[in-house]
């Protein structure tokens, strides 16, 4: 069986442009990835078949509805004669948190059918399949830092990033990102914000962290409203020393810290673990 990574997708920023008419929300988010990760196994096959297992295997729902088998099927209505095969899913990011774990067990299934049945990472079947599959799975097929606006369809390019260091803290409260959407109250049409700076960041050039200072996540005050909790994370993690910036990831309930240096975050994920040990708390590099 081969063994594929499915890193968590951390929100840097996250700004709400509107809401269109068919419902959808309209966003850009720079996003990036942790070293933090479900872990995906294959083995090729005439059959699908998923297995879910590990310490958060609860959290992963039903297993027939689970978007590892999704967009194997999205892919196989598009490619004829697809080798499908045997995946085992070892869960360990939390559910509902804003951190793309369903998505990103999903793009790892996509890498996985991708590799076995000769496709490259570009062929629009799969970039199709992926988007067919979820908003935030396009994103997660090549997981590097990058802008992604829309409704996570369309991608820039990656964005160099400097030493970041995160601590990422889960208070164990699901937020559930339609009931986050629509705790906003925007009404379908409706536009509330133009694009900021960070849309074209440069490519060439590392992005500060300074630069994230003045950024947000406009989701926030929704997610505070379905997981109230949420502000003592955030309280918690803007009291750590050294920590730059303080934020909400996705919808929720996940909130991060990041630092500049490896040692300041690891200190803080001690303190944090010994005051909340109820809570999921992680320290990891970004890309």
């Amino acid at each position: 069986m081969l063994w594929f990574r499915a890193p968590a997708k951390i929100n840097l920023t996250l700004h709400v442009i509107g809401r269109r008419a068919d419902g959808y929300h309209d966003i850009e988010s720079l996003v990036a990835f942790g070293g933090i990760c479900d872990w995906l196994g294959y083995e090729p096959g005439a059959d699908l078949e998923l297995e879910v297992c590990g310490p958060r295997a609860l959290e992963a729902g039903a297993v027939g509805d689970n978007l590892v088998l999704r967009a194997a099927r999205a892919l196989a209505s598009r490619i004829p004669r697809l080798t499908l095969g045997r995946f085992r899913l070892v869960k360990r990011l939390p559910g509902a948190a804003g951190l793309g774990g369903g998505s990103a067990d999903a793009a790892a299934a996509l890498r996985a059918l991708a590799d076995a049945n000769g496709l490259g990472i570009e062929d629009e079947r799969l970039r199709a399949a992926a988007l067919e599959t979820g908003a935030d799975v396009p994103v997660c097929l090549s997981p590097r830092a990058r802008m992604m606006t829309g409704i996570g369809d369309r991608l820039g390019p990656p964005v160099a990033l400097p030493g970041a260091f995160a601590v990422l803290v889960n208070p164990g409260i699901a937020a559930p990102t339609k009931q986050v959407f629509e705790a906003l109250g925007l009404a379908h049409g409706s536009r509330v914000r133009s694009p900021t700076d960070l849309a074209t960041p440069n490519p060439n050039a590392a992005l500060t962290l300074d630069a994230l200072v003045s950024s947000h996540n406009d989701l926030e005050a929704g997610a505070l409203r379905v997981a109230p909790v949420i502000a003592d994370a955030l309280e918690r993690l803007s009291r750590l020393r050294e920590a730059k910036v303080t934020r909400m990831s996705g919808s929720g309930a996940t909130c991060f810290a990041l630092f500049d240096n490896r040692r300041s975050a690891a200190t803080a994920r001690r303190q944090l673990a010994a005051d909340r040990p109820e809570w999921w708390v992680k320290a990891t590099v970004l890309r």
